[in-house]
């Protein structure tokens, strides 16, 4: 049975074209290391949440598509190019990429699969040395120039979007 959230997930692509909302939890939330996840991502995986489709509205715009194998396609944005959904047509989930929800942190994953794709040195990741900030080592004043100039839409929505419907009230 699926379980429905007190709280919606809501997410969207890079630019806001696209936005969406989750009303049901993630199940088997998941990093995928397949290289097709790789090549979706551009990345070494794919963290994906695989919620019941009857749980996911698009709230704004419309997601592209690229059918990716006989049985899988995957959604993105057709503006920036945001991968967002990975599904099988056919299932009564779709696996939305967890780094496109506006609070990534409340779909923590459970396991990984493509263990066979695995790129050599993830295993070594958490032992690499980190910076408290993006730009703590800023020589270049890249933050401040990138910051004037971001286009990249905020981590919620700017309509505000309901279980049901839109409302005006924030």
């Amino acid at each position: 049975m699926t379980e429905t959230l007190p709280v919606p997930l809501t997410g969207g692509c890079q630019c806001g074209a696209v936005r969406y909302g989750v009303t049901v939890v993630p199940e088997d939330v998941h990093l995928c290391h397949c290289r097709m996840c790789q090549k979706q991502v551009g990345g070494p995986f794919a963290v994906i949440a695989p919620v019941d489709r009857a749980g996911f509205t698009v709230t704004r715009g419309t997601i592209a598509w690229f059918q990716s194998s006989a049985l899988a396609r995957r959604g993105f944005c057709r503006d920036c190019g945001t991968p967002l959904i990975f599904e099988y047509p056919a299932s009564t989930h779709i696996g939305v990429m967890a780094g496109t929800f506006d609070e990534p942190d409340r779909v923590p994953p459970v396991i990984q699969y493509g263990n066979e794709g695995r790129v050599a040195w993830y295993a070594h990741i958490a032992a690499l040395p980190g910076l408290e900030a993006t730009y703590e080592d800023d020589p270049n004043a890249m933050l401040p120039r990138i910051s004037a100039s971001n286009r990249q839409h905020p981590d919620h929505d700017t309509d505000h979007w309901v279980p049901g419907g839109w409302t005006a009230e924030r």
